[in-house]
């Protein structure tokens, strides 16, 4: 097992199974079919990112360097979270930016029956290490065990 500290930008305890990028999440490609269509297992369909295209992102942990898009990026976070189709959490190898960090904070804070624990600058080796299927449990305190 390996472990890693980050920064804690939305808080919460969880464990699941990695889901892995390499490149940056496209919010809104990504979970559009969920937002839009009723895709509760929330299908990636962002034909941009080879490592995450048609895979299922709700309820797995969701590594990945950074986010990229327009400036829906932190609203479409927020809702996917409202309509429970979520990531059980988000990883970010670098540091997180200002919009994606907003609707994870607002979903944490406006959504009573929602987590999605969101830590960032975990590193690059991180990301080196974390593979799709691993056992990955995030702690309150933004350590990051990766077994």
């Amino acid at each position: 097992m390996k472990k890693y500290q980050g920064r804690v930008v939305a808080p919460g305890t969880v464990t699941a199974e990695a889901l892995v990028s390499h490149g940056g999440l496209n919010t809104l490609a990504s979970f559009q079919k969920a937002l839009q269509f009723g895709d509760k297992t929330a299908t990636c369909g962002d034909q941009n990112n080879p490592d995450l295209y048609g895979k299922q992102m709700a309820g797995k942990a969701l590594c990945l360097p950074r986010t990229i898009g327009s400036t829906t990026g932190g609203l479409v976070l927020y809702c996917a979270c409202s309509m429970h189709r979520q990531p059980a959490c988000m990883l970010f190898s670098e540091p997180i930016d200002s919009l994606a960090a907003a609707g994870a904070v607002l979903a944490d804070v406006w959504l009573e029956d929602v987590q999605m624990p969101v830590v960032d600058s975990l590193g690059e080796e991180f990301l080196s290490y974390v593979k799709d299927g691993m056992k990955i449990t995030v702690k309150e305190n933004g350590t990051v065990e990766v077994e």
